[in-house]
């Protein structure tokens, strides 16, 4: 049996403004119509598997459950980390959860913020390190190098196992310098190491205990006192916190003498920085990557993104332009590295837009700041059918709703009332109010707030209906 192991933790900062530590990368579309998430999923088609297992941060377990109901694809468990403790841990989750199932599959780790161009290679390379695995190898994939890159670690190859297509792993190496780099790709001997992995469930938890027992007991305990909760399974959360935090690299995979590594030719990318972002999408013949509303002129070798409003751009070449909704970057090419001393200079200055983007998603449905001024707030809320949020009062500010369209059940004090189209209701200071779609189709609707405060923080929630707003 194998069971595809789906991480999709991480904070994607290279890649600010579009990601955002509670919206990073995974959760976007960036290279098609479908999630960098949901385009792992759809990549396993071509071979048997059970329903995959999601490791993903409490904080986004709304957004890893709606992106799979979205295309309809089912899944065998969402484990919510309370904290993040790298890939070691996340690991040993997965493998804990379906040992205490008495199954013992085949674990085929992948992380959800990556690119695979050919899928088909992609498939091979699995269907390759099965019989390994099965037979208590520790499999990792290398990624045939395509040049000296500098980005990533690398996996030196060892002796060919025969007739497997598999090799020893003679030795994994930091991510170097150029120089050295150069040196990897001319040798042949060295393959990118890719962060993906093949082993039994039984055979990874024996390598860890005997190596980091220390994080094996933790998980262990975390597992044994987790709970479900709808869609997920939450942890012991004291458990998991005290857990150390370690790649399965360094926990395991550099210390077992069972390590090997099976190369893989598919057009990967782990999608790091814009410059990467730039090579995987398609370009038009100055060599312009462009997504939504873009114009050039005598532009060339650009990324260029426009999410609310036209962007143009004249007389440039190399350069990184994406606009979002509340933040502009624009970056030369060669320099996108750096993006991240931007999201550390937003978080030093404590600004929200290093977080979260200024259309917030709920277990609901969402909510967008269209105006700001002083004691005046405009907001448009989208309420998916058959939800509503938390039932909740202000003390600061009043709310004016008014419905675009859809259907609208207001609870308003000791009132309940519906609001058809282009129908208005006022919520005065200090009232208990909800609001419900009913309906069948999308609940969209302006709201104005009015007061002296109108941060999010004034709020008291009466009743917890999945994530308040």
């Amino acid at each position: 049996m194998l069971l595809p192991v789906i991480m999709a933790g991480g904070s994607g900062s290279r890649l600010w403004p579009l990601s955002r530590t509670l919206y990073p990368k995974q959760f976007l579309s960036l290279t098609s119509s479908s999630t960098m998430l949901q385009e792992t999923v759809n990549r396993l088609d071509g071979i048997e598997h059970e329903a995959p297992f999601f490791i993903c941060n409490e904080e986004h377990r709304f957004i890893v459950a709606e992106q799979l109901r979205q295309k309809e694809l089912t899944h065998s468990g969402i484990v919510l980390e309370p904290v993040g403790r790298n890939t070691a841990p996340a690991i040993a989750l997965a493998a804990l959860h379906a040992m205490n199932k008495n199954e013992d599959p085949l674990l085929l780790v992948l992380a959800a913020d990556h690119v695979i161009q050919n899928q088909s290679a992609f498939i091979d390379a699995v269907k390759q390190a099965m019989p390994q695995a099965e037979s208590g190898k520790l499999v990792t994939f290398g990624i045939v190098p395509t040049a000296p890159e500098t980005g990533y670690g690398y996996i030196k190859k060892g002796d060919e196992l025969i007739t497997s297509g598999a090799f020893e792993v003679s030795q994994f190496v930091e991510k170097p310098n150029l120089e050295t780099a150069q040196s990897y790709l001319l040798s042949g001997d060295y393959l990118w190491n890719s962060g993906m992995f093949l082993f039994k469930a039984s055979r990874y938890l024996e390598e860890l205990n005997l190596h980091r027992p220390d994080i094996f007991t933790a998980c262990q305990k975390a597992i044994s006192g987790s709970r479900g909760d709808l869609d997920f399974i939450r942890l012991d959360e004291a458990s998991f916190a005290a857990c150390p935090d370690d790649s399965v690299d360094y926990a395991v995979m550099e210390k077992t003498q069972d390590a090997v590594v099976v190369p893989m030719d598919a057009d990967w990318s782990d999608v790091g920085s814009f410059s990467a972002l730039w090579e995987v999408n398609a370009k038009d013949d100055n060599g312009n990557a462009t997504r939504g509303d873009v114009l050039t002129e005598q532009t060339t070798n650009s990324y260029i993104y426009s999410q609310n409003r036209l962007v143009s751009t004249v007389g440039v070449s190399n350069l990184v332009v994406v606009e979002t909704k509340d933040a502009v970057l624009v970056a030369d090419k060669n320099n996108v590295q750096d993006v991240k001393s931007i999201v550390n200079q937003l978080k030093g200055l404590k600004r929200s837009e290093c977080q979260q983007h200024r259309e917030v998603y709920r277990p609901w449905g969402s909510h967008d700041e269209i105006a700001e001024g002083e004691r005046f707030q405009v907001k448009h809320l989208s309420v998916k059918p058959g939800e509503r949020t938390a039932t909740q009062l202000h003390y600061h500010r009043a709310e004016h709703w008014v419905v675009v369209s859809g259907t609208a059940k207001v609870t308003n004090g000791d009132k309940t009332y519906l609001l058809g189209e282009n129908e208005s209701t006022f919520i005065p200071i200090g009232t208990a109010h909800s609001i419900e779609n009913p309906g069948k189709v999308q609940l969209e609707l302006i709201e104005v707030r009015s007061g002296s405060y109108l941060q999010e923080d004034d709020v008291v929630r009466l009743e917890d209906y999945g994530v308040g707003y």
